[in-house]
């Protein structure tokens, strides 16, 4: 009955809708009309400005780290990653937006957060520079989804290890139109970072 109870938690703190929400109450824009039509961070950036973005990334990534916090409360006797995936699931297909929602990564991020802060930082630290270098959001996401999967062994925790390459392969999976967009040179790079 606990894992019941956290993983319909975790799966509706995940369908809330950052995005959908701060551009209705902020900006009175459906961002699923504009950009990409994508209810996650990047098309928040795109379509409301930075300072939208910022607040869309870091409420993505704390449902996902409030997710796998709450079981502590309670001292329940729960798998704390598998808890978090449904918190991604929840991002990723919206029960309170039609079940389309964003690709996973910054909530995927945040359950490390939650579980293994030191290899959250790692992985920022990897998509910034990913991200200068390459300019491209999408495969900076999915670079840093390999990286951090090679750096979870180095923890060895084979749970750790296990979620963080499924959550990578889902994120190369919710990406594939990107990679598509990159092959063919269409993929639209970020303008903020120069």
């Amino acid at each position: 009955m606990e894992y019941i109870l956290f993983i319909i938690i975790a799966y509706l703190l995940g369908s809330i809708p950052s995005a959908l929400v701060v551009g209705k109450i902020g900006y009175k824009i459906d961002v699923r009309e504009h950009g990409s039509g994508n209810l996650g961070a990047t098309n928040a950036f795109r379509v409301l400005g930075v300072k939208a973005g910022i607040i869309v990334t870091l409420a993505d990534i704390l449902k996902g780290t409030i997710a796998v916090l709450i079981p502590l409360l309670f001292d329940a006797e729960v798998n704390r990653l598998i808890i978090g995936i449904f918190a991604v699931l929840g991002h990723t297909y919206p029960l309170f937006a039609k079940f389309k929602g964003g690709k996973a990564v910054a909530t995927s991020s945040g359950i490390i957060l939650g579980i293994n802060p030191l290899l959250f930082i790692i992985m920022i630290l990897t998509f910034i520079l990913t991200l200068y270098i390459t300019k491209y959001v999408s495969l900076s996401s999915m670079i840093t989804g390999v990286i951090s999967t090679l750096v979870a062994l180095f923890f060895r925790d084979i749970g750790l290890i296990i979620v963080i390459a499924l959550l990578t392969i889902f994120v190369f999976y919710r990406h594939r139109e990107n990679i598509k967009r990159i092959r063919n040179g269409t993929e639209p790079k970020i303008k903020w970072m120069g």
